[in-house]
């Protein structure tokens, strides 16, 4: 006789109801889907376990006597609206993920002897937010026009997130959970977040946005890191008006001076504000959205509200026409923003030198066998 798994019908709902699928595709993958819900059978171990498997769910959650509460690890400063959503298990096992690499990667350095990283919480709320984005600025190293002479948005993106990662901060872009591309991110529950650290900070973004608004989160995240432990969470914002009081408010303000500074904006203003899409034209110049842009001129009082709004309001409804799902690229390109060459270089010598098993430099970077050893390679580094 065949044993069955006492579980609870609330606990399946609750699973359904966090893996946030669609009822009637599950129905259609568990028939006796509806008979467990009213209790009239009990799933087999086997069935509960590919019930758990495919609402992403610990399979000894099923067990409790009723569902747990499951809080994000890190502060939110999402804009909401009355009560928080409850949390996606993509975006949990992505902080979890992220959690332990930062972990890992701080014990490597401190192993190392290596020194806390100056800029982390150099900022604080009472400063001028305008002031940290260019100071922001000066340290990671962009000058005056750098983005002008970057041809594409994807260009500029890779060369913002590796003049990052240059200054010693992880900075990852990912449109995934690890590698499973059945597993997408979304961006109407969070655009990025920051997990601040001395040693090993570290900044995700959200790869399903657009490339114009990962340039924004980028910065916005690094702003974020400034601020030190006070910075550290999840962000999700439409360059509007920030959800997160005043720490939201102070990142995008730095961020914004950061990618479009002041004077840089005022010298080209004369040249576009004339033209037919002077938002898009400044878009391209520096290379963020053209909501981006368009807030930038309002603040900066080159244009008034009424303009501004409008011209959102209508960009905001042809990009929701227009929205499509990211691409997928090539594989071991992909892994320089999902994994990082700083991060990904640390693993790589730890396992060579037998400090680490390879098992757990799988574990860390999400690749395995091969396809560690040969991104290990396009890094430059040889296995024996």
């Amino acid at each position: 006789m065949t044993s069955r798994a006492d579980v609870r019908p609330e606990l399946l709902r609750w699973a359904c109801d966090r893996a946030r699928l669609d009822p009637v595709d599950l129905a259609a993958r568990f028939p006796q889907l509806a008979a467990w819900d009213r209790g009239e059978r009990k799933p087999t171990f086997k069935q509960l376990e590919k019930f758990a498997k495919a609402t992403r769910t610990p399979l000894g959650y099923l067990f409790l006597p009723e569902p747990p509460e499951e809080r994000l690890p890190i502060p939110d400063f999402r804009r909401v609206s009355g009560e928080v959503a409850r949390p996606s298990p993509d975006l949990l096992d992505t902080i979890y993920a992220m959690q332990r690499r930062q972990a890992w990667l701080r014990e490597e350095l401190a192993d190392c002897q290596a020194g806390p990283l100056d800029f982390v919480g150099a900022a604080s709320l009472t400063d001028d937010p305008e002031d940290v984005g260019r100071e922001m600025r000066r340290t990671v190293g962009v000058g005056e026009g750098w983005a002008a002479a970057v041809r594409t948005w994807q260009e500029a993106v890779s060369h913002l997130r590796r003049a990052i990662e240059s200054l010693g901060v992880m900075a990852v872009i990912n449109g995934v959970v690890g590698n499973n591309t059945h597993r997408k991110l979304d961006v109407e529950e969070f655009r990025g977040f920051a997990l601040c650290d001395a040693y090993a900070p570290l900044i995700f973004v959200n790869g399903a946005d657009a490339k114009s608004a990962q340039m924004f989160t980028l910065a916005h995240e690094l702003a974020h890191i400034w601020l030190g432990p006070d910075g550290e969470g999840l962000s999700g914002f439409d360059f509007l008006s920030p959800g997160g009081g005043k720490v939201e408010a102070f990142c995008d303000r730095a961020a914004a001076e950061f990618l479009v500074p002041e004077r840089e904006l005022r010298a080209h203003w004369g040249e576009v504000r004339h033209e037919p899409q002077p938002f898009e034209a400044l878009a391209r110049l520096f290379k963020v959205s053209p909501i981006v842009a368009a807030r930038r001129a309002m603040d900066l009082r080159l244009v008034d509200r009424e303009t501004f709004f409008t011209f959102y309001r209508e960009y905001v409804a042809q990009e929701r026409r227009s929205r499509k799902g990211a691409g997928g690229g090539n594989f071991y390109n992909n892994q320089n923003t999902r994994v990082g060459e700083l991060f990904a270089s640390h693993v790589i010598f730890a396992a060579m030198e037998g400090r680490i098993g390879f098992k757990e430099a799988y574990d860390l970077t999400g690749l395995r066998g091969g396809a560690f050893q040969e991104y290990a390679r396009r890094l430059g580094v040889d296995f024996p």
